[in-house]
């Protein structure tokens, strides 16, 4: 068992309720001390804590106090202790998400699930995007376009329609979002070791955001994307519900639906 655990929660009444009953069963410490962090909320606090605080390289099990929770575990006050003791552990890598301005200052910063572009007025959005060196649309006329990773792939990446991807299977998905023009243009799955290049063709007439899981940049001229392997979020998940599992069930599901 790892029994020294910092907990990290948010402030709704679902949490707090977890809480109180955790701090009587867990051995709870700061987190110089801690050797697990415990998170209490949704997948988008998940998401905020993991970035903040991976630098301390502790592995992060989630508890589910939201809606979904797809990256964390199912709450149970009778198995806490037992969870704990017997779970696994999957290590991911966020992607790094560099943007350059219309004022030409250069911005970054990380994301776990994904990072996507969207128009930013009335007017449809007009990129290009690249692959290394390799061009993969000259122009793309659409309300934008979104890069996610394999663990972000049930997300917002499966809302536009985009691929489910294998946890380990080293691949990026690039999805349009509404496209217009080419309007059967359905994204292109890429391997994840050279970095995404998205231009803004008309940034004057066609103002484009750049988010990275909830951080907007507004005003983007150009956005790089590219897996960063030198930071790895471990993540503790139940014998019988890892992340793998959750992601074929969601694969599963949409090839039956």
């Amino acid at each position: 068992m790892r029994d020294k655990v910092y907990l990290v929660f948010d402030k709704t009444k679902a949490s707090l309720k977890i809480k109180s009953i955790l701090i009587k069963k867990v051995n709870t410490t700061s987190l110089k001390e801690s050797n697990i962090i415990i998170v209490l909320g949704g997948d988008g606090f998940m998401l905020q804590t993991l970035k903040k605080l991976h630098k301390y390289k502790k592995p992060f099990y989630g508890i589910n106090s939201g809606n979904y929770g797809f990256l964390m575990n199912k709450f149970s006050s009778k198995n806490v202790i037992k969870n704990l003791s017997k779970t696994n552990m999957i290590s991911i890598s966020p992607l790094e998400m560099t943007v350059k301005n219309k004022n030409n200052q250069t911005k970054k910063s990380l994301a776990i699930n994904e990072v996507y572009v969207l128009r930013q007025s009335r007017q449809a959005a007009s990129i290009s995007i690249k692959h290394g060196s390799k061009k993969i649309i000259k122009k793309l006329v659409s309300d934008g376009v979104l890069v996610s990773t394999p663990a972000g792939s049930t997300a917002y990446n499966l809302s536009v329609h985009g691929p489910i991807l294998s946890l380990n299977s080293k691949k990026l998905s690039i999805a349009p979002i509404s496209p217009f023009r080419p309007r059967r243009w359905n994204g292109k799955i890429v391997n994840d070791k050279l970095k995404i290049t998205i231009t803004n063709l008309n940034p004057s007439k066609r103002p484009i955001s750049a988010v990275a899981d909830n951080l907007e940049i507004r005003n983007a001229k150009s956005i790089i994307v590219k897996t960063n392997n030198k930071i790895k979020f471990n993540l503790l998940y139940d014998k019988n519900r890892s992340l793998q599992k959750k992601i074929k069930i969601e694969q599963l599901r949409r090839e039956t639906s």
